[in-house]
């Protein structure tokens, strides 16, 4: 024991000098050239649902740098590693990334002629451990720890995490010990049906997309519904409050993304079926304005995200349009994309994030633990001669 604790805490630390020298030569002698990173801002994190899994990418190169889930649209193993028809992913902080793992609905995937039930929104580190969980794999349920569908979370700056539990029509705030402590739906005085997403306004308020109502609406605490849209829309997919107090609106039945003004009045529009090759019902599924200007877009059934500018250009594209796949520069059904750093419109994480112990702590803890017990062993020696 003695000779193996020397041994893992110097091989450690020679592995730690070899590395920093390669490290030193490597940028002092080698040309810089820019290289893709795990949670680098500008990055895209991208919900690829019906491949089992979220990417984050690097626009610039198309290299995925990280990756949760199997890739696999047939597979049905709802458990560590795995995550089932994901409709939103969103970084945290520390690297962490909440996901909502959403399911799989009957005849939807080929192959998958059952469908898969998942009903698990987990919090995974980089290596992909889950470091929290709300809801069981498999169960569906509206009990104690248990989600029907969950479509939608993001983390509150309180550290509470709010889930929209689509198929128990409600949104729900759940604290980090799994208790529900704030309730939308599905007995509030306004009923939801189907309800997408939610975002946590700076005024406290919750903006939410009710699809199936047609409608966007922002409640307040009480419940009490203090703006609403819904003129025209059919299937509001997502919404957003933009920072001059428009709302971006995803009208998937209409292959649409439109601002309106607080007033209701549209003021910016783009349709996402309308170019060479485009499927003519692609339901698009989200859409959220970047600090640029410009909007990304999952555009679902076109199997790609977009992002367009101001004058609806498209100035960059993921995913070969209408041709789903696994493959290199494809998606299968993109339901939610985010720029990793940009929060624009929706709801920043909190600095704290989940607390999950740092690898070098680990290393650390692992060399002071042998230390410990080498020492013990040679007291014990010492005092049996």
């Amino acid at each position: 024991m003695s000779n193996l604790s020397g041994a893992v805490c110097a091989g450690f630390r020679g592995r730690l000098l070899v590395g920093l020298l390669v490290v030193f030569m490597l940028v002092t002698i080698m040309p810089v050239h820019a290289k893709s990173a795990f949670d680098e801002p500008g990055n895209l994190l991208i919900t690829d649902q019906f491949n089992n899994r979220v990417i984050e990418l690097d626009p610039l190169s198309g290299e995925v740098v990280w990756s949760y889930g199997t890739g696999n649209s047939t597979n049905c193993n709802p458990g560590p590693g795995a995550i089932i028809g994901p409709n939103d992913a969103e970084r945290l902080a520390n690297g962490l990334t909440v996901i909502a793992g959403t399911g799989i609905p009957p005849n939807t995937v080929a192959g998958l002629p059952n469908g898969c039930t998942d009903n698990r929104v987990i919090v995974v580190d980089q290596n992909g451990s889950i470091v929290w969980q709300y809801g069981q794999a498999g169960v569906t349920g509206m009990g104690i720890n248990q989600l029907n569908v969950p479509v939608f979370a993001v983390q509150l700056p309180n550290q509470d995490f709010l889930i929209v539990d689509q198929g128990n029509n409600r949104v729900i705030e759940v604290n980090n010990a799994k208790n529900i402590v704030w309730s939308y739906g599905p007995n509030s005085t306004s009923t939801l049906n189907n309800p997408n997403s939610a975002e946590l306004l700076t005024n406290g308020d919750i903006l939410i997309a009710d699809e199936n109502n047609n409608r966007t609406i922002e409640v307040n605490r009480a419940g009490e519904i203090v703006w609403e849209y819904s003129q025209g829309l059919a299937f509001a997919a997502f919404a957003s409050r933009l920072p001059n107090g428009d709302t971006l609106i995803t009208d998937s039945g209409h292959a649409r993304i439109i601002e309106v003004t607080v007033n209701k009045q549209i003021v910016w529009q783009y349709s996402t079926n309308t170019s060479p090759g485009t499927n003519s019902n692609p339901l698009p599924t989200n859409a959220v304005r970047l600090a640029n200007g410009n909007t990304i877009i999952s555009d679902q059934y076109n199997d790609r995200v977009l992002i367009v500018d101001q004058n609806k250009n498209i100035v960059y594209q993921y995913g070969s349009t209408n041709n789903p796949g696994a493959g290199s520069n494809q998606l299968n059904a993109p339901y939610t994309a985010y720029m990793i750093g940009d929060y624009t419109g929706q709801t920043p994480p909190p600095a704290g994030g989940v607390p999950v112990p740092e690898f070098s702590e680990a290393i650390l803890t692992l060399c002071l633990t042998l230390a410990a017990a080498s020492f013990l062993i040679k007291r014990r020696r010492n005092h049996l001669q």
